[in-house]
């Protein structure tokens, strides 16, 4: 048999093992692992020696603002961010303008996915106005939902309880996990209303008006509504110590919740305030040293199961205000998760294989792709990642591939970084540089997406079943 490519003397990475070998691929797919060899015959060869090869990450959390907000970000640019980066398939956030809230936003949403370097999922909308298009978006090809129990960048309404509650029975019924911005929206209203009422507007008064009581409550009330419906969920960008009880207490019920932190949230604490200024907003925002090692906590005890990134671009001029309510929420992220965590795995925090499940066999379990994604085996794609754990630089914003580079670890030392990305079997950089030629290879994860589908619970209590409706 002859293979399009054979990746040599390479340390192989998974969740569970590490091994010397080398790994075939045919058709964008892996076809053969093993001793050298035992390898076929290729038409290319990658020589991998003294270098890790993993499976490539997969980014559950993005914002790349495209349609409506293009001056921030692109699918192409912010994919080339992701291919740089070692990522290999993003998931898509709804908030853009339009929201992808029904069939033809979504459609706008695919048209411009069209530029894609790496594959990718895209979330739909659960609002309170758009109940009856829930399922309309599963067949159109939605990889999950999102619901904003909060407030955050394009100002979605927060839906009612009653309509979260309806939406995860719609949504329980086709097995489609729901990715939740957990935070009370009511809270956070009032007190940024008494802050700038008393003229607070520092940065720190960013992180007064959403204390971690603002995240405990909204997991809570989420885990209870998945809980009574048999709902999949998935908590982002989780900030404080205090979200990982209510989380571990799910687990223990017997709730599928699944729970994710980022960088911004395990390396940097209070004292980013005062030397970043307005550029580390972000929401959830960052918070006091105890809950990072807290969160460190979590993240080794499992409770929290995946890293992503909320990769969230602006404008350096819409990053930077000496009145904090006027600085855009969010920075970039999907270029620096990687050489930013492996700096991580480098000090000992974590092992290789701890970094592997937690940014790419988790998030392939969660979202109904392992083991087409998420893994090194026979069958999978061939969505790889070579990296070089002896590479040392420094995060550098000038070169990062985003349209909205603005980053509060520039400068930050790093130690680990990848060298080559492929997707499906081709490479999408090489050699640090982006293939550009790769535009347009991603593809929607929903061709290899299998999701479970249980039936809800409490099936009589069901909306549909009080009125007499089914939105089936």
């Amino acid at each position: 048999m002859l293979v399009d490519l054979v990746i040599r003397n390479a340390t192989i990475v998974s969740s569970e093992a590490m091994f010397v070998g080398s790994i075939a691929i045919r058709d964008g797919v892996i076809v053969a692992i093993g001793l050298d060899e035992t390898m076929p015959d290729s038409m290319e060869s990658l020589d991998a020696r003294g270098r890790y090869v993993l499976p490539g990450a997969i980014d559950a959390h993005v914002h790349f603002r495209e349609p409506g907000f293009s001056h921030k970000e692109t699918w192409e640019s912010g994919t080339a961010s992701a291919a740089m980066g070692g990522v290999t398939t993003v998931f898509e956030m709804p908030n853009t303008r339009p929201p992808t809230r029904d069939l033809e936003t979504l459609n706008l949403k695919l048209k411009a996915a069209s530029s894609a370097y790496v594959d990718f999922g895209i979330y739909g909308l659960l609002g309170e106005d758009n109940l009856d298009q829930l399922e309309n978006l599963i067949e159109g090809g939605v990889a999950a939902f999102k619901c904003f129990m909060g407030n955050t960048f394009a100002n979605l309404p927060s839906p009612p309880t009653g309509a979260i509650l309806e939406g995860f029975e719609i949504i329980a019924k086709h097995g489609y996990r729901i990715a939740l911005h957990a935070e009370n929206a009511s809270i956070m209203a009032r007190r940024q209303l008494a802050l700038q009422a008393c003229g607070r507007c520092d940065p720190l008064a960013h992180l007064a008006a959403r204390p971690p009581v603002v995240a405990v409550e909204a997991v809570s009330r989420a885990a209870i509504l998945a809980e009574w419906t048999g709902a999949r969920i998935h908590i982002l960008h989780v900030s404080s110590g205090d979200e990982l009880r209510p989380i571990r207490e799910a687990k223990q019920r017997g709730v599928d919740i699944t729970a994710e932190t980022c960088p911004h949230y395990l390396l940097l604490d209070e004292k980013a305030y005062t030397e970043k200024g307005s550029l580390v907003r972000v929401n959830p925002p960052v918070r006091e040293k105890v809950h990072q090692d807290q969160l460190w906590v979590g993240v080794q005890d499992r409770t929290i199961d995946m890293i992503a990134t909320d990769h969230a671009p602006h404008s350096k001029e819409e990053k930077h205000n000496d009145d904090i309510w006027g600085a855009d929420c969010g920075f970039t992220g999907v270029e620096t998760q990687m050489p930013l965590m492996l700096t991580q795995v480098a000090k000992g925090r974590l092992s290789l294989m701890d970094y592997v499940r937690m940014t790419s066999t988790a998030p392939a379990r969660a979202f109904g792709l392992f083991p087409r994604k998420g893994a090194l085996l026979p069958g999978s794609d061939a969505d790889i990642v070579v990296i070089d754990m002896d590479r040392e630089g420094a995060v550098d914003e000038a070169v990062l591939q985003s349209l909205g580079p603005s980053t509060p670890f520039h400068q930050y030392p790093i130690k680990g970084v990848p060298v080559h990305t492929l997707v499906r079997g081709r490479f999408v950089m090489k050699d640090r540089k982006l293939v550009t030629a790769a535009r347009g290879h991603g593809l929607n994860v929903r061709r290899v997406q299998q999701m479970p589908t249980p039936a809800p619970r409490n099936l009589e209590h069901t909306t549909a079943a009080i009125t007499g409706k089914d939105r089936a």
